[in-house]
């Protein structure tokens, strides 16, 4: 190699080297000035969640299976047992009857915050945004008024419609016969020291259990109306209202199963791209855990529980990410979200918790009528009779 071409090739290296670094720093500063918007104008100023503030939390254990196809990993060892937290959620309304997005969150522990393995998922296998910057986009384009929003986005980006068509539920029977998704991948080092990739979901243990709630012929211009119907029986709080009546009743139980692929020297970024699911016949569901469900937690326990992607041992966490446009950054993210839980659980300590959502006709909200703020240390609720 001549001297002009190895200054050539040094050049090409460092202008790399400098894009890389340049591309990295724009994704932790849009990450940690997310993270502390969110934590001081939603969580501590309205103790609102990102999302989801509307949900019921339960308690029970969670029971790692002896499944051989699956790569032996020191914390996923056969028969371990753990006390388990999870939590059901509708996304951004406080009205179980919307056309919305399911939720259900694992934790590894009965404790509202601390936890050596959590998992947040959704309904529908395919996602609304498939990285920082098109959630971004997502975030800037909402555009909420009684139940109506993402219309814009919607229009700019197909792909996200083509994920809340999958992923609303409409009128769901219950929280216990959906199927939840975790949607991007994460590490999986096992004893065997292989680099594998994986997905995790949740099922109903009972083979064959219905899923209710699927969006039957859905119109594309229709899904950013998520709007209670006007002949809508159900009530603002049926779904939580059914879920602590058959915890009554008795336990409640599920499956977490994980998908798994061995990483490659050639990898095709769109592995991990949210919107693609895996081709299953080449990386088959296996059962990994079961899920025993025996008591339901109060309103504020509920809200107390919180959820965080960095609850993980390192060989199982978050792939790392190189930019805001990397598959991978939405993880990054989340994984800069812990200020945001512990503003929010600040401000609960400080004036309060929310108060239940009321069984009223105010429906589609996404807001208490009152919006509690820092300043205001009650929120004007009706007398009791």
């Amino acid at each position: 190699m001549n001297t002009t071409h190895q200054q050539s090739w040094t050049g090409e290296l460092l202008a790399d080297w400098l894009r890389r670094g340049k591309d990295f720093a724009v994704l932790w500063v849009v990450a940690k000035v997310f993270a502390f918007s969110v934590a001081l104008f939603a969580s501590l100023m309205l103790k609102r969640r990102m999302s989801h503030d509307n949900g019921i939390a339960a308690r029970g254990t969670v029971r790692i299976l002896d499944n051989p196809a699956i790569p032996l990993h020191r914390f996923f060892l056969p028969e371990r047992t753990f006390p388990c937290r999870i939590r059901h959620a509708t996304a951004t309304f406080l009205d179980d009857a919307v056309k919305g997005i399911r939720s259900m969150s694992i934790k590894f522990s009965d404790d509202h915050l601390e936890s050596p393995f959590d998992l947040q998922m959704n309904t529908g296998e395919r996602s609304l945004f498939w990285s920082a910057a098109s959630f971004l986009q997502f975030a800037r384009l909402r555009k909420q008024k009684w139940g109506v929003e993402y219309r814009d986005y919607y229009r700019k980006y197909p792909d996200g419609l083509s994920g809340a068509i999958e992923a609303l539920r409409e009128n769901p029977e219950s929280f216990s016969d959906l199927r939840y998704y975790c949607k991007t991948p994460f590490l999986y080092i096992g004893e065997d020291h292989t680099l594998r990739y994986a997905k995790y979901r949740v099922v109903p243990a009972k083979m064959g259990t219905r899923e209710t709630g699927i969006l039957q012929s859905p119109d594309p211009l229709e899904i950013p109306n998520q709007r209670v119907a006007a002949h809508n029986p159900n009530g603002r709080n049926y779904l939580k209202y059914e879920y602590r009546d058959r915890l009554e009743k008795g336990s409640v139980n599920y499956l977490i199963q994980i998908q798994l692929r061995t990483a490659a020297a050639d990898e095709d970024p769109e592995i991990f791209n949210n919107m693609k699911p895996w081709d299953e016949e080449i990386h088959p569901w296996h059962d990994l855990a079961e899920i025993e469900i025996t008591e339901a937690y109060d309103w504020v326990e509920s809200c107390k529980t919180t959820f965080h992607v960095g609850n993980m041992p390192e060989t199982l966490g978050a792939i790392p990410a190189k930019s805001i446009h990397d598959y991978n950054s939405l993880n990054y993210m989340r994984a800069h979200s812990a200020i945001a839980h512990k503003a929010r659980l600040l401000n609960y300590r400080l004036f309060g918790y929310p108060p239940e959502i009321p069984d009223n006709d105010n429906r589609n909200w996404s807001d208490w009528e009152k919006p509690h703020r820092i300043l205001n240390r009650s929120y004007d609720l009706p007398p009791k009779n």
